[in-house]
């Protein structure tokens, strides 16, 4: 049976691509730190597929290079690994510490390019999808860690594509004005949604449609799809 590994899975967008891997027919691998999964796991497996959920912290080195084999244990057929949790906190260049900075590419970069680099040794077939963010294309920095963190994921979706093909396709989906971030609300994304080329902000359901169609598009590789109403441009 394929399957399909999604970090963060227990919560927004990470939730929405289990759901709808498992529309799929994915067998879903969830990934979670802290979000309690009960209630993701239980929607997953109302589609008819087998839902088992992996609790790791991706500051913990050791549980990091462990997770794979765990996964690959409980579903031989694992054939999509999606790179979508994320931790996203403000910090300018100025107020950075060095603790904050390396928790962000812990978790933004760190862990997917092991994740990345275990799911290509236990593979012989398959597709990785990392999800980053529309503004890697920017240069702002109110959330320096953060953004350099997807900015480094980016670059590394182009070398592993690269160095992975043809038995590994690796893409990336960039998505904008999708979810307010925490402490806000939709008001807040439709105060910004003014200033897009699309005048609205987006779904995660928009999100998966792009995860969806890499998987089925089996001639792509190296590319990123930004899901932003046309923020990038």
């Amino acid at each position: 049976m394929k399957a399909a590994l999604v970090t963060g899975g227990a919560k927004r967008i990470g939730k929405e691509i289990c759901l709808g891997l498992a529309s799929m027919g994915y067998d879903i691998a969830l990934h979670f730190s802290a979000t309690d999964p009960a209630d993701a796991v239980s929607l997953i497996k109302e589609k008819g597929v087998r839902c088992i959920p992996f609790k790791c912290d991706f500051s913990d080195e050791r549980a990091v290079l462990g997770l794979m084999d765990n996964v690959k244990d409980a579903f031989p057929g694992l054939e999509v690994l999606v790179n979508n949790a994320s931790i996203f906190e403000r910090s300018t260049i100025r107020d950075t510490d060095t603790g904050f900075f390396d928790r962000h590419f812990a978790v933004n970069f760190k862990a997917p390019y092991f994740l990345t680099r275990d799911f290509c040794k236990a593979t012989e077939n398959g597709h990785i999808i990392n999800i980053i963010d529309s503004k890697v294309r920017k240069n702002s920095s109110p959330y320096s860690a953060y953004l350099l963190s997807k900015k480094t994921l980016r670059d590394f979706t182009f070398m592993a594509a690269k160095e992975f093909a043809p038995d590994i396709r690796v893409n990336a989906v960039a998505p904008g004005l999708i979810l307010p971030p925490p402490g806000k609300d939709d008001s807040y994304l439709k105060g910004l949604a003014g200033a897009l080329p699309l005048k609205r902000t987006g779904s995660p359901g928009d999100v998966f449609n792009a995860v969806r169609f890499l998987i089925e598009n089996s001639f792509i590789t190296g590319q990123i799809i930004y899901i932003d109403g046309g923020e990038n441009l």
